[in-house]
């Protein structure tokens, strides 16, 4: 004789997704991700308003001398700090500018000078199979197409939008931790993976703004907000940041900041 549902199972069903209420292999539905940004079109361009004082012409800290050793730096830098990697390309870019002067200095050499960088062996690998790519395919010029780029040894959506940003002057979001952590902790463009947080700062930066925003972006993050400890009186934009975590509504002065000089170990 069949059980009788007992007075909850209705309820019970209609909370359960199709998967789980006919023992399907359906996957649960998940609840949405919140994608919007927390600030108006007003406050956004404010943002970057006073970002833009603050640093008119931001530079990239990964020293290069041409699209080149821009890219190979790039590669190079994954999960290494910036100052390490021109600790070692210094003396690398004085003798393979080219990706024909570095695929005759062979892998074995490349590793010697980029010894000090993490995962030096496989990065290595990567840049003689970049260098030989770009010669093989683009006559040994760096393309100024993401599609192209991301086809290269060792290059990731990050890296091409970081070339095609400095090197090209396109605009474009290359998300790395600080740009992800700010996105998320400030509202401002949330996302648990770095290409929704790239395509929501797209929608939401005024295209005056975009040829820097990826540095004054990152430039934040390293510098005022940091990952342990968020430096709120030096913030600029206090008043106007909506992160639970902010210790202070006041913000810092508005002043143009010097030039960086060469880059610490500040991360």
């Amino acid at each position: 004789m069949t059980k009788p549902k007992s007075k909850n199972s209705s309820s019970l069903e209609n909370q359960l997704s199709p998967g789980q209420r006919d023992g399907s292999n359906a996957k649960p539905r998940l609840r949405p991700v919140r994608s919007h940004s927390l600030y108006s079109p007003a406050e956004v361009h404010e943002i970057f308003r006073r970002f833009s004082v603050q640093r008119p012409e931001p530079k990239g800290e990964l020293e290069h001398v041409n699209p080149f050793t821009l890219l190979v730096a790039v590669v190079l830098s994954a999960q290494a700090t910036d100052a390490g990697v021109n600790k070692a390309t210094r003396a690398l870019f004085k003798v393979a500018d080219t990706p024909q002067k570095m695929l005759a200095l062979g892998e074995a050499k490349v590793g010697d000078y980029i010894r000090t960088i993490g995962l030096w062996r496989n990065k290595a690998k990567n840049v003689i199979a970049l260098s030989e790519a770009l010669i093989r395919d683009h006559d040994g010029e760096v393309p100024d197409d993401r599609d192209q780029l991301v086809k290269l040894p060792g290059v990731g959506r990050k890296t091409a939008n970081v070339v095609l940003n400095m090197a090209f002057g396109q605009h474009t979001m290359a998300v790395d931790t600080h740009i992800l952590r700010i996105g998320n902790r400030l509202g401002l463009a949330p996302g648990k993976m770095p290409e929704q947080v790239e395509q929501g700062l797209l929608r939401i930066i005024p295209d005056e703004y975009m040829r820097h925003a990826h540095h004054w972006l990152i430039l934040h993050g390293r510098y005022v907000c940091k990952a342990r400890k968020p430096d709120c009186p030096a913030c600029v934009i206090a008043d106007i940041c909506k992160a639970d975590e902010k210790t202070t509504d006041v913000p810092a002065p508005l002043v143009e900041i010097a030039p960086l000089g060469p880059v610490d170990e500040i991360q």
